[in-house]
């Protein structure tokens, strides 16, 4: 089998470069945890530089005898650790490595214990606050071992001359710092990434909740203008078949047609108002169960007979089925309007407790190639069904013709 170039043959760098153009082994590219890894923070910085340099020179005059006296070399070293500090937004590996580095040499000169750990300190801090806690974990513990070599066995090897093992006890201390260093540091990288993933939680549920209300006045939209439209287009045809030989019939389908383009245009103003006004209640109720009359007439004057059956005792439904179920049967009248060829339609609606039941019938013969329901009308309804966690059934019955069959769960407005 002939390899395809890029793919698996040559090089591993052939498919990407070599390893320098994608920037470098992963220690030396730029964090990309740090939304302002971008700035270089400067006040803290030098605010910690003058407070190192301050702070050691007094921790120089008590410890005078004991410890080395700072020099140049000194000065240079302790101002070394806040100059990387520069660098720990963008490039944390490097600083906390090299602040240790800094770190472990002025110690092995023999200079003045004092404020140089708090480099160390927030080198460490922002290594693992940006995601980096092995590379953190080395360099602090390196160095502590390094220093631990230093103060007992390798002190009588370097300055200051007859200088002597550290106490043990001090060893407990620095131990101790080292470890609430690294403990404050994880809490905080915890506690960060759990204010990120709340924020990513907050984001999704709110992207969530503008995708189903887009669904939902999508859905909206289209029961209004599919309905709508769909007895205009029957009412024009019988007003063009007989504006000659019957100009009344014509005027009562115009008639139709006018009223059917105002209540659309009403509906779809509706809707269209809770997108300008989100947070405004509607200014009318949304359309139930209670228009089904109207709807019954709409399709009457298309030439439609629709029977309607209701069984068991009705509720007041929470508006949510109320609509839903409204649309639900909107729809499928609909359909029969423009897919079917029967005049009639039977509407059967069976309240029981904790459920509403809606069945659409109709004799056929199917009309179109889409009869089948699989146009948008269907999915529509199944979505509204769903939403509630309710069921759709849709398709031709065994006699012939069609079905739509739904249920709804019911919460009245009294369980709500």
């Amino acid at each position: 089998m002939e390899q395809q170039p890029g793919t698996c043959g040559g090089p591993p760098w052939s498919r990407g470069g070599p390893p320098w153009s994608r920037g470098g082994p992963p220690w030396l590219r730029a964090s990309v945890d740090q939304a302002d890894s971008a700035r270089i923070p400067w006040p803290s910085t030098v605010a910690l530089a003058v407070f190192v340099m301050v702070g050691t020179g007094f921790a120089a005059e008590s410890q005078q005898g004991t410890r080395e006296p700072l020099d140049v070399l000194a000065r240079l070293l302790l101002l070394a650790g806040p100059a990387l500090l520069l660098l720990r937004r963008k490039y944390p590996v490097v600083t906390v490595f090299g602040v240790c580095a800094v770190a472990l040499v002025y110690f092995a000169a023999g200079y003045p214990y004092g404020p140089v750990f708090l480099t160390i300190a927030v080198a460490v801090f922002a290594a693992i606050v940006a995601g980096h806690r092995r590379a953190a974990w080395w360099a602090v513990g390196l160095l502590w071992a390094a220093h631990l070599l230093i103060a007992h066995w390798l002190y009588a090897y370097l300055p200051p001359a007859g200088d002597e093992a550290a106490p043990w006890g001090q060893e407990v201390f620095i131990t101790a710092w080292v470890i609430a260093v690294v403990a404050a540091s994880e809490l905080v990288r915890v506690r960060r990434e759990v204010w990120a993933r709340e924020r990513a939680e907050r984001a999704a549920a709110e992207q969530r909740r503008a995708d189903e209300e887009r669904l939902r006045i999508a859905r909206e939209l289209h029961d209004v203008l599919a309905h709508s439209i769909s007895v205009i287009n029957v009412q024009a045809g019988v007003g063009l078949a007989l504006l000659d030989a019957d100009p009344e019939q014509a005027r009562t389908a115009l008639t139709t047609i006018k009223a059917a383009s105002k209540e659309a245009l009403g509906e779809v103003r509706q809707v269209l108002d809770t997108l300008r006004t989100p947070g405004d209640a509607p200014r009318a109720p949304a359309p139930g169960l209670d228009r089904l009359p109207e709807l019954v007439e709409q399709a009457a004057s298309t030439g439609l007979t629709v029977d309607v059956e209701t069984d068991g005792e009705a509720v007041a439904l929470a508006p949510g089925t109320d609509l839903a179920a409204f649309r639900i049967v909107q729809e499928a009248l609909t359909n029969v309007v423009r897919h079917s060829g029967s005049r009639s339609a039977r509407v059967r609606i069976v309240h029981s407790p904790g459920g509403l039941g809606l069945q659409i019938d109709d004799e056929g013969p199917a009309t179109g190639s889409d009869a089948g329901g699989s146009g948008s009308g269907l999915v529509g309804m199944r979505e509204r069904a769903g939403a509630l966690g309710g069921t759709i059934e849709a398709g031709p019955r065994p006699d012939g013709g069609f079905r739509v069959r739904a249920e709804l769960p019911v919460r009245t407005e009294e369980t709500m």
